[in-house]
């Protein structure tokens, strides 16, 4: 049972007297206080630290925890030169690196970012599928690569990552097709579904269709996105994550959580959010602390890793059960 912590790299997340360098400090803290990994969010919605560049600065200050992406949006980027920055950053982390990878969402939160990219909204899963198949080909040494989508010849050399292979690669998303294409392709699943109810339903999706391509489902990590606020009640937690969502996505709570996992309360009414999940099937929890200056996220760190033994606690006993 893994439990992580996304970082705050949003400048909305961030109070006036806030220095973004404190980030680095705020990793190894996280990692000190016993979570297993580091992930960081990829957006030109909002300004932020750039991704890779936060990965990149944490890979050489942290020692064990696993950095990730939460997640990664490859048609920002040219797709040759994104499967160098991940290779340098898992050369960089020992070979630390899970990259999870999305295509965007229909609306502002993705059309527009792909006429930034000059890119078509249309076949972007193709191309965001492609576009893992070209890195993977990479990452062992490809000199060429022809898809329906990308097409390249004499390939260069280019940087072999740590991991033989290159590191995992999971998907983000619920939809039947994100649900199909994680088993049939992808080394794990990202989404943040509000009912755990539907995590477990979608797991079992995957893993059917995991199967039905020939693939080990038990191979494919089952993790979860949840955005979390540990408050002295569920009403005065709930006050917090309203403000959070207004500034950082714009839309009050209650058209968040029709969306998005999000769990608040007391320590004890989170960790029983968090372990509907786990029985759910979660293994690997991603979590998103809902505050909004850096000494704020400093606190709901330190109580989120609070919880973490008896999270695991609870890995440990649904395991046993099944």
């Amino acid at each position: 049972m893994d439990i992580g912590v996304l970082l705050p790299t949003a400048t909305a997340q961030w109070g006036a007297a806030d220095d973004p360098r404190e980030l680095v400090a705020f990793g190894r803290q996280a990692e000190r206080l016993g979570l297993s990994s580091l992930f960081v969010n990829d957006s030109l919605i909002s300004p932020r630290i750039e991704a890779l560049t936060m990965l990149a600065a944490l890979a050489p200050a942290t020692e064990a925890v696993t950095l990730g992406t939460a997640a990664l949006m490859p048609f920002l980027r040219r797709p040759v030169q994104a499967a160098q920055s991940l290779a340098s950053i898992d050369l960089l982390s020992g070979g630390r690196l899970t990259v999870t990878v999305g295509a965007g969402f229909p609306g502002r939160f993705g059309r527009p970012l792909y006429a930034l990219s000059e890119l078509p909204w249309e076949r972007r899963f193709a191309r965001l599928d492609e576009t893992v198949a070209l890195w993977r080909a990479l990452w062992d040494g490809a000199e060429s690569f022809h898809g329906e989508i990308l097409r390249f010849d004499g390939i260069p050399p280019t940087t072999r990552p740590y991991q033989a292979g290159g590191p995992p690669v999971w998907l983000g998303g619920a939809t039947p097709a994100a649900l199909a294409r994680t088993g049939r392709s992808y080394d794990g699943w990202l989404p943040y579904p509000p009912d755990p109810a539907d995590y477990a339903s979608g797991l079992r999706q995957v893993h059917r269709a995991a199967v039905d391509a020939g693939r080990a489902a038990e191979g494919i990590a089952p993790a979860l996105f949840v955005s979390v606020r540990i408050d002295d009640d569920a009403e005065s937690g709930r006050r917090a994550l309203d403000a959070y969502a207004r500034a950082v996505y714009g839309m009050p709570l209650e058209e968040l959580e029709r969306i998005q996992a999000v769990v608040t309360g007391s320590a004890d009414q989170v960790l029983g959010g968090l372990n509907r999940y786990v029985a759910a099937g979660a293994r690997h929890i991603v979590v998103r602390l809902a505050a909004l200056d850096l000494r704020s996220q400093r606190d709901q760190l330190e109580r989120i890793a609070d919880l973490v033994p008896a999270v695991r606690e609870a890995a440990h006993h649904t395991a046993g059960a099944g």
